[in-house]
């Protein structure tokens, strides 16, 4: 995978750069309360900023859906954006057109603006090539930084790469040599945890990976309907049944690719999902009753698991193995998540995770500052495990 990054731009100094950033931040009352993706953007903004760069930051927020909302504006983000980078903002009230491109240019050298939403405008979604004209006439360089937003094919994230020239920013970068170990070109054994709920909202993963790794390691009530589909009872556990026959297919294409699937043989069961039950107990799988959900992962299929893990050299992860958000649930998640921030800290293991709930329970865990990379991408991060283009990607590295 080869891409232009900040490495390559040359001379910037006076010239208008486009970064496109995810300032989608979570916000209460007007205050974002969780910094995280203006934080990610620090990197980037300021080499380009300190390099005599203008500036000007695109990014979507919420869903406006091509209308101006009041409440979606990004003026509100401006300021927590400095506080971000510690040091000045501005904002200019929109995205695109002739009097922007005189505002741009009246910008000094070093500045960083933040432009209005880019979903103010209908074409932004459609990826219309007369407002990827009108914001192209706002700058001299494009930088897509936002992986998050990659996956889909907008004017902002897609379509400006192809009439300025295009460059990946470091977080960007980031993710994209941090994927391109995890399963472009992975050291082998390869080992990929999917967990979470349903197996449907992830069959196209599933489909993808037995293909790729060495052992596929499934948790979360993901696990249930794949023990069911082997004729485990699962009782009253979280389960689609309906997807028997294609989990069947599943793990025949994981037979036939060498692909080993583990499954827990162990697990820990409840007559109710509430946090530390009565009801609490561990049992063999063929053992779960009919009044009982399964609602975590034993403890002897978690040691089975963390020995598979140290047999490997790669390690994708996305979703936790039981229902972690309460206790005690969350002790199989924690402890692989623990095994895999361990190998990864000696340098035996390359760790790549992501999707939200994932970043959640390593975060739980107290390992996600360990794993080699963790994204905080959710469909972008999915998609990219489904194998799928990310037109954002795809027009960074065309040619």
């Amino acid at each position: 995978m080869t891409f232009k990054t900040l490495d390559d731009m040359g001379d910037i100094s006076g010239k208008r750069v486009l970064v496109r950033e995810d300032l989608n931040v979570p916000m209460k009352d007007g205050v974002v309360t969780d910094d995280t993706r203006l934080r990610a953007t620090a990197e980037t903004l300021t080499q380009l900023s300190d390099r005599g760069a203008k500036v000007f930051v695109l990014a979507h927020f919420g869903r406006p859906k091509g209308q101006v909302v009041a409440d979606m504006s990004l003026k509100t983000v401006a300021q927590p954006l400095a506080q971000a980078l510690g040091r000045p903002v501005a904002f200019l009230d929109d995205c695109q057109g002739d009097a922007m491109a005189v505002a741009t240019q009246a910008a000094a050298n070093g500045a960083i603006t933040v432009l209005e939403n880019t979903r103010f405008h209908a074409g932004e979604e459609k990826n219309d090539a007369a407002l990827i004209a009108e914001m192209a006439k706002l700058g001299d360089l494009y930088v897509n930084d936002a992986f998050s937003a990659a996956h889909r094919a907008h004017a902002s994230t897609e379509g400006l790469a192809h009439v300025l020239p295009a460059f990946a920013g470091r977080a960007m970068e980031a993710e994209l040599v941090a994927l391109e170990k995890a399963l472009g070109t992975p050291e082998k054994p390869v080992a990929a945890v999917v967990g979470g709920a349903k197996v449907s909202t992830k069959l196209d993963v599933l489909k993808h990976l037995v293909a790729r790794v060495d052992h596929l390691i499934i948790g979360g009530g993901m696990a249930n309907t794949f023990l069911a589909a082997r004729g485990v009872d699962v009782g009253k556990s979280l389960c689609e049944h309906d997807l028997k026959a294609t989990v069947l297919e599943i793990l025949d294409a994981a037979d036939a690719a060498g692909c080993i699937v583990h499954l827990p043989y162990d697990v820990v069961v409840a007559k109710e999902f509430a946090a530390n039950p009565a009801s609490l107990r561990t049992c063999n799988v063929h053992e779960v009753a009919a009044d009982e959900m399964i609602l975590d992962v034993g403890p002897a299929a978690v040691e089975a698991l963390a020995d598979a893990l140290k047999t490997c050299k790669t390690l994708v992860w996305n979703g936790p193995m039981g229902a972690f958000e309460t206790p005690p649930f969350d002790t199989a998640t924690v402890a692989l998540a623990r095994t895999a921030a361990a190998l990864t800290k000696s340098g035996v293991l390359v760790s790549v995770a992501g999707g939200g709930d994932t970043v959640a329970a390593l975060n739980h865990a107290g390992v996600a500052g360990d794993f080699t990379f963790v994204s905080t991408a959710g469909g972008a991060f999915l998609e990219w495990m489904e194998g799928r283009e990310l037109p954002g990607v795809a027009a960074l590295t065309a040619g």
